[in-house]
This record gives structure tokens, C-alpha cells and sequence, in this order.
């Protein structure tokens, strides 16, 4: 017998061998129809694989991020299936499961055209109605190599996978399909009920520029039409709010790779303006919360990163070396090393403590340029970078202060709706520090995200080199999740830089640390408003809060005298006067998103009134100038 134990806590005895869908089919037939794989551990299996030992256990669903990752990874190998099958010659490379769908890589001289991905999308149905189970089988090495015989791709991946041709390697199939997988599978094929490809771009083998050109396929799957169809509608909602079109179509900003650079972002004097407003409100916030402000250069030695360890860790994202002198210096790729220098300036003693330094620092680093994406993955960025050198004592609190202080921010800016993600300790070589210094760590993280009372999940092996950290992701307007705060634990760089302060007892300890971004990046941030607001800024944001127009050229004068009349109060007012006609220059009005439009006629004129519209449409009829002027402002102070 074998004894599971179930999320609940619950445990109960199985005979050695049982299957998860039988154990999901006796505690209900809905979960039976609903299952799709299970977790045994941290160990993602199969329906059909056999139990053979003590541990926990869960059922997934197409409502666990694991349960949707085993249905996506199906579909990927329909659409491999597929396009065997259609383009013999395609060779296939590598297909997962991604966090919304999933991709498969082909090797093809031409890319695939639309009348070509409807044919694929049509097969890939056509196999998932054959309702073909999914199974394992082991093959050797070399087995593996005479399958993939004319292969380069996958004949790499066996090497790598079973080194000198030592070990046996999984291989998922369905029908006469077979492909290379460690796994991670529905039962079967038909459960893929609603199946659509996305799109096509071009990708390197292996991420590297240098290896060759892949066509990628992407795609989502879901297990009915009805989940398929509000996918589609959320797309094109999405479409809508894309930061890119609307950065262009309300001039925030631009990019331009052929001259400039990819990954390089140029802030217009609208999206400027928007960054100016975010950066001064929290620019008042830290210095009322007792940060103190410094700033840094954008390159530093490369002894500064040898200490730092990010010429081990990091170093693939760093640029090239700058030669100066016979010296090497890198461009930064984060602030923090500059910050312990500072630090490091004079003796500090535990009445210094905590010292709370913050910085928006411009920091470099390397991307490849297929994974560039507006403002959202650049090489340039802005950092709202804070480092908290605190007692080891009082690392608890701190962490609290530093993680209400996210919140309180996030929320005066407007955004609410958060999940946390407490990620912990790398696999292997690529962490540093005493293993218990972590575990200390990550307990001090997650008791201040239950004293928040912040729901979160647990990323395992996903913090960074030198501490366990918190995310916050928001949910915007269309529930998708974007990377905000992070709050990251360090007890590596005070060890490497020595630093250290004067405790009550005379001696020197050595502080901890915490590194702390709140917005992420102005870039990554900006964008997220951008798509958020869908380009709707609230009103203290707004580069243009308000249009005034008149309607003849009898009002101009007046219409002047209403724009600057709110302009000398503080509002950003555009006066449009143009000879054109009064509904081509509100609708141009509410294309450009400003909140409010001011119409005045002869009537307005004589009272000294303004007839307001809003962005939306909204009539709200006639008020004093005065009043209008002071409600505004009311607003704007309220950050509405």
C-alpha cells in the first residue's frame, strides 16, 4: 500500500500502482471529466502513470497553472504531428507549453504563410478528434539518434540529454506520432476540444544569433469552444490597448532601431510629462518616508562587478566591456553596487540604521532583439531602485515597512487588484550565500506577505542569485498579470563589499540588505498604465486634461481667455481654434483622450460659462468657469 496526502492535508491508502485517474474518478465523476494530469510531489505526471510511493498528491485541472501547462504541451505536440505530416521536410526542434498557449520551432527554409497555418490548424483538429491516448515510451540513446537520423536538432538535444549515450530518454506519442519529452501530458488527444494558431515569427535555435533561423508557431488551446471564443474577444481587446499603437497614436513615444538601436525608447513630451508626474509623486513619498535620494553614474570598473559577483552571474546580460585608459568598464546593469559604495563612504553606526537610499537610475542590459517588446523589454530603463541597510534584528520590520510602502504607493497611483509570488532559492550552483541564511530569509519574506495579508504563490527556484525575493504583479483591465514591485533579500553583497556598522556593543557587524524596485522600470510601468487605461489616463495624469473649442471665430478671443484663465489655476489646457467644424474637433478631442472638452458659443461668452463634454461623450451641460476650474482641481488633488 502507498499513502497519499492530498492538499487538504487529508492522507488516505492506495494499492501500489494506482492510477491518478482512477483516484480522481472515485472522488467524483465531475473531477474524472475535469482531470488532466496530476502533481505527485513536485513532480508533474501523467493520468496513466502508475503510483508507486509515499507523497503528496493533487489532481490539476485546466484551472492550475500546472494542469494548463500538461493541455498546452499536448497541443504542441498536435501541431508537431500536424505539421509532420503536411510539410515532411520541416524539422522539428523544440515545442513547450508557455504561460499563455504554446510554440513549436520548426527548421524550414520559408516561412509559413496564413493559407498554410489554417491547413495546420486544421489538421491539428482533425488529430485531436481521434481521441488518441497519449503514452510513454523509453528509448536509448542511440535509438533516440536513429530515430531523429536526419534531425540535427533534436540529435544536439539527445547529446545533451544523455551524455557519452548513458540513460534512457522519454518519448511522448499519440497515434503514429512520437517526439522527444520529458513529459507532462493530458491522457488524451481529445480532450483538446478548441484549438487555434496565433501567429508566426522567426526565432534563433537555442536563443543564440549566431545558430540558425526557426519559424515559430504559436498557438492556444482550450477544452471547450466557449473558453476558445473569450479568449478570442480578450485578444482583441488587447489589441486595442496595445502600447505600442497607442504610444504612436497619442505621441508618448517611440523607438527606432535603425538608428538608434533596438530596445532604446524616446520619451515624447506627452509621455515625458505622464513619467514627470509619476516619478515627482513618489519623489515626495520616499523623501516623506525617510528614503534618502542619491544618484550614480551609468558605468563602473570591472572590479566593481568582480566583487559584485555579476561578472559570474550576469554576466550574459551585461554589455560588451568599454575600453578607457587600458581599464575595462561596463555599463550598469543595476544600481546596487553603487549604493554599497556609498555606503562604505564613512564609519556607520546601528543609530545610522536602517539607511534607506533610493535612485532612478538608468541601468543597461543585454536583449536579444527577437524578444524586444515596446516598452515593456528594452535594454535601457529606468530603475525607481531602492537599497535598505538594515540590523539583522530589525530585518523583520524593515521588510514589513518596505512592502506597505509598495502597497500604499501602487494604490495612491490607482492600481489594486495584486498577486504575490515569493520565490525561492535557485537549484544548484546558480545561488550563492549559506543555505540557511536562505531559509532564514525566505521565512522573514513570507511571514511579512501573511502579516499583508496579500494572497501569493510560492516560485520555487525562482529567486535570484544572491537572495529569495517578493514580486507583486498587478491585474489590469483585461485580469492579465504585469510585474511591478520587487522586493529582493541580499545577504551576499554586504559579505563581498565588507561592509559593515558600530553595534551598542562597540564591535562591527555586518548590516543586511534589501533591493528594492517599486514601479519595476518608468518603461515597463508606463506601459502597463498605457495598457491598463487603454490610453484613458485618469485625470492627474493626463497630459491634456482639457480642450477648449470654440465655435466661430467671434469666441476666440474668449476661448483664449477660458484657456489661460486655467492654465494660470495649474490644468494643462490645449486651445483648438481651427475653422473647422465643431464635431471634427471634438472627435479629435476625444482621440487624443483629453478628459474634458470645453465648448463655448456666444451664450458662454456672454455668462462667462464653459458647456462641457467629456471623453467619453458625456454631456454635463453648463457651469460658472470658476466652479469648473475648482472642481478640477479637486480632482487632480484627489488623483482621480
Amino acid at each position: 500500500m502507498i499513502e497519499l496526502t492530498f492538499p487538504d492535508g487529508n492522507k488516505k491508502k492506495y494499492k501500489e500502482g494506482i492510477t491518478p485517474i482512477e483516484i480522481a474518478k472515485e472522488i467524483s465523476r465531475s473531477l474524472g471529466e475535469k482531470a488532466l494530469a496530476a502533481k505527485l510531489g513536485d513532480k508533474v505526471i501523467d493520468l496513466l502513470s502508475p503510483i508507486k510511493e509515499n507523497d503528496s498528491f493533487k489532481i490539476l485541472t485546466f484551472e492550475d497553472p500546472e494542469g494548463k501547462a500538461a493541455f498546452w504541451h499536448t497541443a504542441a505536440h498536435l501541431l508537431g504531428d500536424a505539421v509532420l505530416q503536411l510539410y515532411p521536410d520541416a524539422k522539428r526542434t523544440i515545442g513547450p507549453a508557455i504561460e499563455e498557449g504554446f510554440y513549436y520551432d520548426f527548421f524550414r527554409e520559408k516561412p509559413f504563410t496564413p493559407e498554410e497555418m489554417e491547413k495546420i490548424e486544421k489538421r491539428m483538429k482533425e488529430i485531436a478528434s481521434q481521441d488518441a491516448p497519449l503514452f510513454r515510451e523509453d528509448f536509448t540513446a542511440a535509438k533516440a539518434k536513429e530515430f531523429y537520423h536526419d534531425n540535427p536538432f533534436k540529435q544536439e538535444l539527445i547529446d545533451e540529454f544523455a551524455p557519452q549515450g548513458k540513460g534512457s530518454l522519454s518519448f511522448y506519442c499519440h497515434g503514429e506520432y512520437k517526439d522527444l519529452c520529458k513529459g507532462g501530458h493530458v491522457a488524451s488527444t481529445g480532450l483538446l476540444k478548441a484549438i487555434k494558431l496565433l501567429k508566426t515569427s522567426g526565432a534563433y535555435w537555442r536563443g543564440n544569433a549566431s545558430n540558425p533561423q526557426l519559424q515559430r508557431i504559436y498557438g492556444i488551446a482550450f477544452p471547450a469552444e466557449k473558453e476558445l471564443k473569450e479568449y478570442v474577444q480578450r485578444l482583441e481587446e488587447a489589441e486595442k490597448r496595445n502600447h505600442v499603437k497607442l504610444g504612436q497614436e497619442l505621441d508618448l513615444f517611440s523607438t527606432e532601431a535603425e538608428m538608434l538601436g533596438g530596445g532604446l525608447i524616446l520619451w515624447h513630451p506627452k509621455g515625458a510629462l505622464i513619467r514627470y508626474l509619476v516619478e515627482d509623486f513618489c519623489m515626495k513619498e520616499h523623501l516623506a518616508k525617510g528614503y534618502d535620494i542619491v544618484s550614480t553614474p551609468h558605468i563602473g570598473k570591472s572590479t566593481l562587478w568582480k566583487t559584485s559577483g555579476h561578472l559570474d552571474f550576469y554576466k550574459e546580460s551585461m554589455y560588451s566591456p568599454i575600453d578607457i585608459e587600458g581599464q575595462e568598464y561596463y555599463l550598469k546593469p543595476m544600481n546596487c553596487p553603487f549604493h554599497i559604495l556609498i555606503y562604505k563612504n564613512r564609519l556607520r553606526s546601528y543609530r545610522d540604521l536602517p539607511l534607506r537610499y533610493a535612485e532612478w537610475g538608468t541601468v543597461y542590459r543585454y536583449e536579444m532583439s527577437g524578444v524586444l517588446n515596446g516598452l515593456l523589454r528594452v535594454r535601457g530603463f529606468t530603475q525607481d531602485d531602492a537599497h535598505h541597510f538594515v540590523q539583522p534584528e530589525k530585518m523583520p520590520e524593515e521588510i514589513d515597512f518596505v512592502l506597505n510602502f509598495c502597497l500604499d504607493i501602487l494604490r495612491n497611483l490607482g492600481l489594486t487588484n495584486f498577486q504575490a509570488y515569493l520565490s525561492t532559492r535557485p537549484e544548484g550552483k546558480k545561488a550563492v550565500g549559506d543555505p540557511k541564511q536562505w531559509e532564514e530569509a525566505q521565512i522573514a519574506l513570507e511571514e511579512a506577505l501573511k502579516r499583508a495579508k496579500l494572497p501569493y504563490q510560492i516560485d520555487a527556484g525562482g529567486g535570484a542569485f544572491y537572495g529569495p525575493k517578493i514580486d507583486l504583479k498587478f491585474k489590469d483591465a483585461l485580469n492579465r498579470e504585469w510585474q511591478l514591485s520587487t522586493i529582493q533579500f541580499d545577504f551576499n553583497l554586504p559579505q563581498r563589499f565588507d561592509i559593515s556598522y558600530i553595534g551598542e556593543d562597540g564591535q562591527r557587524h555586518q548590516p543586511y540588505m534589501v533591493h528594492r524596485a517599486l514601479l519595476g522600470s518608468m518603461e515597463r510601468f508606463f506601459g502597463t498604465l498605457i495598457e491598463h487605461y487603454a490610453g484613458r489616463f485618469p485625470l492627474w495624469l493626463s497630459p491634456v486634461q482639457v480642450k477648449v473649442l470654440n465655435l466661430t471665430d467671434r469666441q476666440i478671443d474668449y476661448a483664449k481667455k477660458v484657456t489661460e484663465q486655467m492654465k494660470q489655476a495649474g490644468l494643462r489646457v490645449e486651445l483648438d481654434d481651427r475653422s473647422l467644424t465643431l464635431g471634427k474637433k471634438i472627435r479629435d478631442a476625444q482621440l487624443e483622450q483629453a478628459n474634458f472638452i470645453l465648448v463655448v458659443g456666444d451664450k458662454e461668452m456672454q455668462e462667462n460659462t464653459v458647456n462641457i463634454r467629456t471623453r467619453e461623450g458625456g454631456v454635463q451641460g453648463t457651469k460658472e468657469i470658476n466652479v469648473f476650474i475648482a472642481e478640477l482641481l479637486e480632482e487632480v488633488r484627489k488623483r482621480v
